[in-house]
């Protein structure tokens, strides 16, 4: 930058420390950088604001009974377990964990997950991979219990993975359990399901560092951290309101010049 305002003829010397400062005053950071995608689904606002209602306990305008559940489900993939070349050291006093650069690949395992959002209840499984059966084994899981099994309508908010899209995954889901209503959101908008919420928390408390010696060892940390986190959570407090996603719809919308320079 110092020597493009030299060359452009902005001044005749500068310091890198003058740079600097110039940054620093107009709190500009070209060296950071932040990746986003426009929404693309022509019917984003509709299926977003089906999701943002539920969460709201509303359907169609009408608000959920007590026996009727909304459950946010996903897979987790290529869990791996890393088993260290060298065990890793325990903290002590005044020294952090220590944890072995190089590991040998234990193998990977799915993990697919549901939660309940009203009620902070998570159901996960380990699967070798992910795919329409391990996906359904995670449904029969969850509406085989109570109080879901005598729910008037269970409500399963889903991203479009190949697990679970389209017309032929509707009508597979709801024939075998006909109390469950599939809820599909737009494309490119994991951040309104609430279970890549819990994904986030798992990372960072039962996986990270990730030194396991086996994959048993990584399906009795998942589920294990499953029964302890239902153990001490509450509902999230999501605030993501209809209000919030028609204002958020309104800054991607092309201004009126651009649509004259286009027709």
């Amino acid at each position: 930058m110092a020597r493009y305002a030299q060359q452009s003829g902005l001044v005749a010397r500068i310091s890198d420390s003058t740079v600097w400062r110039w940054l620093h005053e107009d709190a500009i950071r070209p060296w950071q950088h932040r990746c986003w995608i426009v929404p693309r689904d022509p019917h984003f606002q509709v299926k977003a604001g089906r999701i943002l209602d539920l969460y709201a306990r509303c359907w169609q305008s009408k608000p959920l009974r007590e026996d009727e559940f909304v459950v946010s489900t996903d897979e987790k993939t290529s869990i791996q377990a890393r088993v260290r070349v060298h065990p890793s050291l325990p903290t002590r006093p005044g020294k952090m964990m220590r944890v072995e650069h190089e590991y040998a690949r234990g193998g990977a395992w799915a993990y697919l997950a549901a939660l309940d959002v009203h009620r902070a209840k998570i159901f996960g499984r380990c699967e070798a991979t992910t795919g329409i059966a391990p996906f359904e084994r995670l449904v029969e899981q969850v509406m085989r219990q109570s109080p879901y099994k005598d729910a008037r309508r269970v409500f399963w908010v889903m991203d479009n993975g190949s697990s679970h899209r389209g017309d032929a995954s509707v009508q597979r889901l709801t024939q075998a359990h006909p109390r469950l209503v599939p809820v599909h959101g737009p494309v490119h908008a994991s951040w309104l399901n609430q279970i890549e919420i819990y994904f986030s928390i798992v990372q960072r408390k039962a996986l990270t560092p990730n030194d396991f010696s086996s994959l048993q060892e990584v399906e009795d940390r998942l589920l294990g951290f499953q029964d302890y986190y239902e153990r001490m959570a509450t509902p999230f407090d999501w605030r993501f309101t209809r209000d919030d996603l028609a204002r958020l719809t309104r800054k991607f919308a092309p201004e009126p010049s651009a649509l004259r320079l286009a027709a």
